[in-house]
């Protein structure tokens, strides 16, 4: 577990070294490429810094590697924080990712839908309504 001074410098880090699948991911879900939602990468929440964040739709996309096979009972215990916080919590596994991004982006795409309000318009209020100065 990381304290909060530490999760920022660490949140950095790990997006100048991103994973192969991080990667592919982020360069299909930046620029709101999926369906208008804003998505950030390795955002930190708490004491944890997610892999993927769409905080509008308050969903955490993770991907897994080989090694979260044997620390189950780890991710568990964070995705059960994060959704006390209200978070969804999907997971990939990075072999997902790689071998069918473009499966994994419908199946978030499909998780966002019933789980979030609208995404939010670029210009929210109307022509008309904005104060002049």
């Amino acid at each position: 577990m990381i304290t909060r001074t530490e999760r920022t410098p660490m949140a950095r880090r790990l997006r100048r070294q991103p994973t192969e699948a991080e990667a592919l991911l982020w360069h299909r879900l930046r620029n709101r490429q999926l369906d208008g939602w804003k998505f950030k990468r390795q955002f930190p929440i708490d004491r944890f810094v997610v892999d993927f964040c769409c905080a509008d739709a308050r969903l955490v996309v993770e991907l897994d590697g080989g090694q979260h096979g044997q620390q189950t009972e780890r991710d568990a215990a964070r995705t059960e924080v994060l959704s006390a916080m209200g978070y969804l919590v999907v997971r990939f596994w990075n072999h997902d990712v790689l071998s069918n991004v473009d499966g994994v982006l419908e199946s978030i795409a499909r998780t966002i839908k019933p789980h979030a309000f609208d995404p939010p318009h670029p210009n929210p209020l109307p022509d008309g309504e904005r104060e002049s100065r």
